[in-house]
């Protein structure tokens, strides 16, 4: 199928690891122009290579997200450097563990600043191009939202915020013709994830705990499984989809557990 994505210029954060990396690899591989923004020059440089390598189109650009200065200036570096912004991806956050009993209030405000401020204005500043383009937006978001996690109050906070500006957001661009959506990420298998099984006793036991509790083959869903429905959200294939808040999990927040060993 053609996603009509060619030479599209989509810009991505938090582009350079994980699930970032993977949404800019589908597009690339679709012959979209994967615009990556993180805050390391060298990791972000890494991607761009090996799109290359493979054929693809790429290009990187600098910002600390959590900075809004930062923010505003990167949009203009990617209209100077294209002429145009055709999609926007936000990507980029952490799961910082800003807590209600241990948390405070600076640090739940930076935490919100590094999840969920920057998806609001990385979409103010692009808007004037993605109006010309007649463009799309796909958030990133996380099931903290709807589920809870515990121990993590900001960034569950900043992920029901993107929920909600997913749904805001398509109702007032609807006169624009800009579709937004959202794509909700339960346990997906990462190098962060990775990183962070590794910090518990007995990874492996838990890993294997955790994967069969999600209905869907007992398995963590993959980065790649996450951006292809990012880039199908994005293409003009999905042209009458917006306001939409889609889980791919296998099924992990909405079917019954009990179904997993079923």
């Amino acid at each position: 199928m053609d996603l009509q994505l060619k030479d599209k210029v989509i810009v991505i954060t938090g582009a350079a690891k994980g699930i970032g990396r993977g949404i800019a690899e589908v597009f690339a591989r679709e012959q979209a122009i994967a615009v990556i923004v993180g805050r390391k020059a060298a990791d972000n440089q890494e991607v761009v290579d090996a799109i290359v390598a493979n054929g693809g189109q790429a290009a990187q650009f600098v910002a600390e997200l959590a900075n809004p200065d930062d923010c505003e200036t990167v949009v203009k570096a990617i209209v100077a450097k294209f002429g145009r912004i055709n999609g926007l991806v936000n990507n980029a956050g952490v799961n910082d563990g800003v807590s209600l009993e241990s948390g405070n209030y600076k640090d739940f405000m930076a935490s919100l600043h590094k999840n969920v401020v920057h998806y609001y204005l990385m979409a103010h500043y692009a808007l004037p191009e993605l109006i010309r383009s007649k463009g799309s937006i796909v958030n990133i978001t996380s099931k903290t939202a709807e589920t809870g996690q515990g121990n993590t109050s900001a960034y569950a906070a900043a992920n029901g915020g993107r929920n909600a500006l997913t749904r805001e957001w398509a109702v007032e661009l609807l006169k624009y013709g800009i579709r937004v959506n959202a794509v909700v990420v339960a346990e997906c298998w990462t190098p962060a994830y990775e990183t962070w099984i590794a910090t518990l006793e007995n990874a492996d036991e838990k890993l294997k705990e955790i994967s069969a509790k999600i209905p869907l083959e007992n398995r963590m869903t993959t980065a790649t499984e996450i951006a292809n429905m990012a880039v199908f959200l994005m293409s003009d294939v999905s042209s009458h989809t917006t306001g939409q808040i889609i889980h791919v999990d296998g099924g992990y927040v909405h079917l019954d557990r009990a179904l997993a060993n079923a």
